[in-house]
């Protein structure tokens, strides 16, 4: 029986998971380029020329490096960041993903607008640290790289989703994660034993390099496709 790092990664390959990706050609398209998919949310960037964003990047480039590497549409290095909560999006205009008091034909700017004004004031909760708990063909999957840290993570999701209006189903359940691409197409089973070799070895590289990975403080960001998410109101 699969362990469950071996049962998330069967997701991306043909074999256990022959659907097309959810987001294929709507954020970017089959030649992996990104499209207009305009919304805000609330994410930390990683701190630019510090030890955990090298290590971070070597990883990214050790993945860019695999020769099936082109079935992934990768976004740049500058947008690399941990999303904290999940705003608004344009191809997203429904309940529970869009405050109940807003008509959901409101455009993104003005909900951006919006939200700007809501967050006037705001109380951050106390800051936090994370760490990589895993690694697939999107990315790193993070967690609280402590107990206290994860239980932080958690009130700043539950702070957020009253200026927000809004809890997404996975509100309680939501998986950190550091995106480094988006699947164009499923890999080739044949493919399954190097990928996982890849990203063995490098989580071992990333508890050696990264044992806690820097984040700047989180921050309310626009964003006009996933190529770079422009920091509007820092929070922390």
């Amino acid at each position: 029986m699969l362990d469950k790092a071996k049962q998330s990664l069967a997701f991306f390959f043909e074999g256990t998971n022959p659907m097309p990706p959810v987001h294929l050609d709507t954020r970017y398209d089959r030649a992996g380029n990104f499209l207009v998919e305009p919304g805000n949310t609330v994410v930390s960037h990683l701190v630019q020329g510090s030890p955990s964003a090298a290590a971070i990047i070597e990883v990214r480039e050790r993945i860019r490096a695999m020769p099936d590497a082109d079935r992934l549409a990768f976004t740049p290095i500058s947008s690399l960041h941990m999303t904290l909560f999940q705003g608004i999006i344009e191809y997203r205009r429904r309940l529970p993903y869009w405050p109940v008091d807003v008509p959901l034909d409101t455009s993104i700017d003005d909900m951006t607008r919006l939200y700007l004004k809501r967050l006037d004031g705001f109380q951050p909760c106390p800051p936090f640290r994370v760490r990589t708990i895993g690694i697939t063909p999107n990315g790193l999957t993070v967690a609280g790289a402590f107990e206290e840290d994860e239980a932080i993570l958690r009130r700043w999701r539950d702070a957020l989703s009253v200026p927000f209006g809004y809890r997404h189903p996975d509100h309680d359940t939501y998986v950190f994660h550091i995106t480094f691409a988006y699947q164009i197409r499923r890999l080739a089973d044949e493919r399954a034993a190097a990928w996982r070799d890849l990203f063995d070895d490098c989580l071992s590289f990333l508890g050696r390099e990264a044992p806690v990975i820097e984040l700047k403080p989180p921050a309310f960001c626009s964003f006009k496709d996933m190529k770079h998410f422009e920091e509007l109101l820092v929070l922390g």
